[in-house]
């Protein structure tokens, strides 16, 4: 097989250029506090370089793209005065020379930046990219999908373990919390497992692994294939993000509350924070522990119509509820006669409580149903689902609320969704035209159709409870693996992945995608666009970087 030749997707370095005032066309339509052009001796004017902008001492970073012209700019205002690293993001490139850039109040600055082919290294390369480099069937491929809820696909690329030694792996990796990483290694509790690894495909897929990898040769005997650099309307954005003050923390979900508040929860530690967008600066709301040797970790976040903002504390077995004005938490946990080490409540919707006060609820143990009652602190369990035409249990993911406050469930395991009767509790399921789509997260749009992401089959859907029909939309990209989707009130679709280091954008009407390139290796879970404004903003938490993400689209 031959072998492969890539190339850097990115590179830090510093600019020495002189301060002067920024002219031409760029200038005059959009003032800017640093502006430049991009431009390499192969290729003059490059579209599609990521360039990036943080201040010496600060933790927010500033990202903009070069358009057609190889132009970029930093608009007036999100750039302060002081020194300044610059830094790119373009496959196959590195910035040529050192130094920095310095700006001051007084007049904007001018980088021109010249670009240099980069030697080859594999670590930034997307997952998504390794995935369709890679030979073999798409069933086994398929299997590397869940690999990325914990670390990069490039981590079992580069290792050397043989076909048995992966399946030690497997069943060592079934001992750990979903949150778990090499900083916070948590452990499950009592004889409860989470099976990596189909134990029906564990054998086969321990051996494809052990051929990709590098066990029995120095490089791999294919060739990585690199995506494009975007170009047109996916190089009109922004976006900033916010370093968090630990490296261990995984910010899971993001959300803006009413007033403009940042707030996400931490996959694996047992707070609740909130973030100052002006500032960087991050305040700390400890969440009591219910279950001290059980795993610590939320994960779903939601604010209600009374502005109380929810959190599903996973492990710790129950819900908590946070007053932003007293600061105080109130817990729910889940009856003590129902519990087990498997007990887990990770997603849940507080969207449709106007309807009738209550809170629906998943417990990811035996994928069952609850509802519970804010006032009175009981919960009602509705017990697990079957797919009626077959008797299968309904492996659940997400589970979402529409305006009268019946609830879908996301069928994780094959693919389809469920509709739970508010009133009765009987269920009606729809099975996706894709099989195995694996539907994962959502959201109920204001016209009351589910939104929600095919998480196996690259995709997102539309379910019209009107027509009792679901469309799909294929990502542009393979293997995006899309996590979560949201439409906005202006009809606008909003897609997250794990896998291609892009943020989707879908015009359902057109079926037209912008795919916004990410300044870095980015793992997003949930997508939360805040919409108050004609120019929305989207908000989303880099699990794997310590980073909350804002991305601006600027047409």
């Amino acid at each position: 097989m031959p072998t492969y030749k890539i190339a850097v997707l990115s590179a830090v370095a510093a600019l020495a250029m002189p301060l002067i005032s920024t002219g031409g066309a760029l200038a005059q339509s959009n003032p800017a506090t640093l502006a430049g052009v991009v431009t390499s001796d192969r290729d003059g004017p490059m579209e599609g370089v990521l360039v990036s902008a943080k201040k010496q001492g600060s933790t927010i970073t500033v990202t903009v793209v070069s358009n057609d012209k190889g132009e970029y700019a930093f608009p007036a205002g999100r750039l302060e005065p002081g020194q300044y690293q610059i830094g790119i993001r373009a496959a196959g490139y590195a910035l040529d020379g050192s130094g920095a850039a310095t700006l001051t109040a007084s007049q904007p600055a001018k980088a021109d930046l010249k670009l240099k082919p980069a030697p080859v290294t594999t670590a930034e390369l997307t997952n998504s990219e390794w995935l369709t480099s890679a030979p073999g069937p798409d069933e086994l491929k398929r299997g590397l999908l869940n690999c990325t809820d914990c670390h990069s696909v490039q981590r079992i690329f580069e290792s050397k373990h043989t076909s048995e030694e992966f399946m030690a792996v497997f069943e060592r990796m079934g001992g750990y919390y979903p949150g778990a990483s090499d900083m916070q290694p948590q452990r499950l509790n009592g004889e409860h497992r989470r099976p990596a690894v189909n134990p029906a495909m564990a054998q086969a897929f321990s051996t494809y692994l052990a051929a990709l990898n590098l066990s029995a040769k120095p490089q791999h005997g294919f060739e990585l294939k690199l995506t494009p650099r975007a170009k047109g309307r996916a190089t009109r954005v922004i976006i900033t993000e916010y370093d968090l003050p630990r490296k261990e923390i995984q910010p899971h979900d993001v959300i803006v509350d009413a007033d403009g508040g940042i707030w996400y929860s931490h996959f694996g530690e047992q707070f609740l924070s909130k973030l100052d967008p002006k500032t960087g600066k991050v305040t700390d709301y400890p969440i009591p522990v219910l279950k001290p040797d059980h795993p610590k970790g939320t994960l779903d976040l939601e604010v209600d119509h009374n502005g109380y903002i929810w959190v599903g504390m996973m492990y710790q077995g129950g819900m908590a509820r946070f007053d932003r004005k007293t600061e105080q938490f109130r817990v729910y946990p889940v009856p003590k006669e129902w519990q087990t080490d498997a007990t887990q409540q990770s997603h849940f919707s507080v969207a449709g409580m106007k309807a009738d006060g209550k809170v629906w609820v998943k417990n990811s143990d035996r994928s069952q149903v609850m509802k519970l009652d804010p006032e009175t602190g009981k919960y009602e369990n509705l017990g697990s689902f079957k797919i009626p035409s077959n008797g299968r249990p309904i492996g659940i993911y997400g589970i979402y609320a529409d305006q009268q406050n019946n609830a879908y469930i996301l069928e994780f395991g094959n693919g389809g969704i469920g509709k739970i009767d508010a009133k009765t509790g009987a269920m009606a399921f729809y099975p996706t035209p894709t099989p195995f789509s694996r539907a994962r997260r959502g959201r109920v749009d204001s016209e009351n159709r589910l939104w929600f992401a095919e998480f196996g089959s690259n995709g997102v859907a539309m379910f019209d409870p009107k027509t009792e029909k679901i469309t799909e939309w294929k990502k542009p990209l393979e293997w995006e693996s899309p996590y979560d989707v949201v439409a906005d009130r202006f009809g606008t679709v909003w897609e997250v992945n794990e896998s291609s280091d892009r943020l989707g954008r879908l015009n359902p009407k057109t079926g037209e995608w912008v795919n916004y390139p990410l300044p870095r290796y980015s793992n997003f879970r949930r997508v939360f666009v805040d919409d108050r404004t004609p120019q929305v903003a989207v908000w989303v938490g880099n699990d794997h970087a310590a980073q909350v993400v804002k991305l601006e689209p600027l047409d």
